[in-house]
């Protein structure tokens, strides 16, 4: 079977690294193409930074990394350091990349990358704010019609938001361009927090984590110890979730998830729900299908695949 061609478009965030060594530890089924960084958890400067740190942590200094948009469309830029801390990646104590950053922008490298790559044959996986691909799709049209499939982590509907009472911070940061992406007629697999919070970082699993022999183990450990504080803290529950690598767990193993095809459309106007994914579940408005919206996950089927491919790196 041909691995599947992945651009991962990335604001890391401990869950994005996590995600992004997800990727990297299964060559077998996925060829990293690049890793585009956008401002999101954290400014540019530092998520561009952080995704050239995962790489060298994977065993993958060759992986290219590339800087994008540094704010959103049309909004300022809203950051999280309260849960990702100052840096973004706060927890472990990881050294300065010696990989270059590649001087090519983000966009032009997404752009270039569809037109180059056979028609069909590159999923899109963004892991942060919506920015990069859609600022991607406006400049450049006719890449829509060649793209695979976009996977994303974003919204959220039953279980509330994270960053207003409604919006999850990815669809939150920049609604503008999500809306974009949703209406691009791309086929789209949504992420939400309905389902990335089914997926814990319970105490057993992170035992199961700390376990994993290497330098690899250690950090990720360490990683998701930070993390999972600001979660726990506000829901209340076992662990945080980890939302990102959800989208690449699903490249692998789409059996873990049930999801369901509906229309999704964002909120940009109003002040109060800005950010908002409007979730049609039952077709109430008519309107066309545009997104695969996951709602149940297998929480311990995700933490074995998650524990045996973390292994091999």
């Amino acid at each position: 079977m041909a691995r599947e061609k992945i651009i991962i478009d990335t604001d890391p965030g401990q869950d994005d690294a996590v995600a992004m060594l997800l990727a990297f530890a299964s060559p077998g089924e996925i060829e990293v193409l690049g890793v585009t960084a956008v401002a999101g958890n954290a400014p540019l400067h530092l998520t561009e930074l952080n995704a050239r740190k995962i790489c060298e942590l994977a065993g993958r200094p060759d992986a290219k990394v590339f800087a994008g948009c540094d704010r959103p469309l049309f909004l300022d830029l809203h950051t999280a350091p309260e849960v990702h801390g100052d840096t973004g990646l706060d927890g472990p104590d990881l050294p300065e990349p010696t990989m270059p950053l590649q001087e090519r922008h983000a966009v032009d490298f997404i752009i270039d990358t569809l037109r180059t790559e056979p028609a069909g044959s590159v999923t899109l996986c963004p892991l942060g704010p919506l920015t990069n691909i859609a600022t991607a799709l406006t400049r450049a049209p006719d890449i829509a019609a060649r793209i695979r499939r976009i996977v994303l982590m974003g919204g959220a509907q039953w279980e509330g938001g994270n960053s207003s009472p409604v919006a999850e911070f990815n669809i939150f940061v920049d609604p503008h361009a999500a809306q974009i992406v949703l209406t691009s007629g791309v086929e789209i697999v949504m992420f939400p927090l309905d389902v990335t919070h089914q997926v814990l970082t319970a105490q057993h699993q992170m035992d199961r984590v700390r376990a994993i022999p290497g330098p690899v183990g250690r950090v990720t450990y360490e990683m998701l110890d930070f993390y999972r504080r600001y979660d726990e803290a506000k829901y209340g529950t076992d662990g945080g979730p980890l939302h990102d690598p959800c989208v690449i767990a699903w490249l692998l193993r789409p059996d873990l998830f049930v999801g369901r095809q509906v229309n999704v459309e964002v909120e940009t106007a109003s002040t109060l729900t800005i950010g908002q994914t409007v979730v049609d579940r039952w077709g109430t408005t008519g309107r066309p299908k545009n997104v695969l919206y996951m709602l149940k996950a297998d929480a311990e089927g995700f933490f074995d695949l998650l524990v045996e491919r973390l292994a091999r790196l």
